[in-house]
């Protein structure tokens, strides 16, 4: 990425020679050229929320920013981009949505998420910390930014305007009213299930901001639910789990299995976490943010359950869903399985088929298909 401080070599994590997909978009790019162009003060305590790859921090190494996000992805790929750059150790302080927020903020740069509920979450966490001389801009692409997101800001923080686009991006400009009554932040929410999705039903979910459905069970999910296996298996990885629904039935049907969540959102496993808690489980869970099933030990699970994301960001792909299942039939014992839920038109039957050589339809109706592969001696 050229910046107006030199290039900078970037890369996602992690890192693969078939990914097309950059490490950085023209809304990262657009807020640097801003920044640089209006001598915008980069002193004090600058906040970068949401940098997706590490783009921003890495570009603004020299300033010793602050990076606040959701993605452990992410945060690695920030660690490998600053390394890359050649910047020392600590210069770039990474903290986690789930991290205490700093107690003060002169430059607030937001990357606009993919969620509402996230940026609502966040700016209200940092609003205490941001005071009338601290510079608020916000960065993203044209079809991320909405009316919505322009009243989240003024809402929040104070009076917000955006500017023309450049390159299919636009940036935001806040002006803090620390004087502005804020509301109360609204998360974590906290609801019920309906009846008739198993051992789980009527049952409390805690969904933290940004978690895939907060405010409701989605459907591939009550399919999933409907079709669990029964009691048996040792050792089950609620493999991206959300908000842990899955994991959590999975627990209550058989407290002597020993459940592991894993997602690479830091408020994904938060709001498992949550939900397990809140159902009183007595059974043996582990709650884990990382990269899939990296790091858990070949051969030592018997069961995966995953509903694999098809979005990376704005872009549709698969790859991920590789990952999750090269990485299941490595951490699966001969003769474990892993369920996978998906919508019908995804093809993953395909792809399971060419990790594991079977694959077995358990379960579908017209919009999902429940598959089963089991990892052969």
């Amino acid at each position: 990425m050229t910046t107006p401080w030199g290039e900078v070599e970037l890369a996602r994590f992690p890192e693969d020679p078939r990914d097309r997909l950059r490490a950085w978009d023209a809304s990262d790019a657009y807020l640097l050229r801003h920044l640089a162009a209006e001598n915008v003060p980069l002193t004090g305590e600058v906040v970068v929320l949401g940098d997706r790859w590490g783009a921003l921090v890495t570009a603004l190494a020299e300033h010793r920013p602050t990076q606040v996000t959701d993605s452990f992805l992410g945060q690695e790929a920030s660690r490998a981009n600053l390394a890359r750059a050649g910047v020392e150790p600590g210069a770039v302080q990474l903290l986690t949505t789930q991290d205490e927020p700093p107690e003060r903020v002169d430059v607030l740069l937001v990357r606009v998420p993919k969620s509402l509920a996230l940026l609502e979450d966040q700016l209200l966490r940092l609003a205490p910390a941001v005071h009338p001389g601290t510079v608020v801009i916000g960065t993203g692409m044209v079809k991320e930014i909405h009316t919505s997101t322009l009243q989240l800001f003024e809402r929040i923080l104070g009076p917000t305007r955006t500017s023309l686009a450049q390159q299919k991006a636009r940036l935001i400009f806040c002006a803090p009213d620390p004087a502005r009554e804020r509301p109360a932040n609204p998360w974590p929410h906290r609801y019920d299930l309906p009846a008739g999705v198993g051992a789980i039903s009527g049952r409390p979910v805690v969904n933290h901001a940004g978690v895939f459905c907060a405010d409701r069970l989605d459907i591939g999910t009550r399919f999933l639910l409907r079709h669990l296996p029964g009691p048996g298996p040792a050792r089950v990885v609620d493999l991206g789990c959300g908000n842990g629904v899955v994991g959590t039935a999975v627990a209550l049907a058989d407290p002597a299995a020993e459940v592991l969540f894993v997602d690479e959102s830091f408020q994904a496993v938060a709001a498992a976490e949550a939900t397990y808690k809140a159902n009183g489980v007595p059974g043996h869970a582990e709650f884990r943010v990382g990269d899939g099933l990296t790091g858990v030990a070949p051969d030592s699970v018997d069961l995966v359950l995953n509903n694999p994301p098809f979005h990376s960001h704005q872009a549709t792909t698969d790859a991920t869903a590789r990952r999750m299942f090269t990485g299941a039939r490595r951490a699966l014992r001969a003769g474990g399985e892993l369920l996978v839920i998906g919508n019908r038109h995804l093809g993953y039957h395909v792809t399971l088929k060419r990790v594991f050589g079977n694959c077995e339809l358990v379960a579908g109706d017209p919009k999902f298909v429940l598959l089963r592969a089991v990892k052969k001696a």
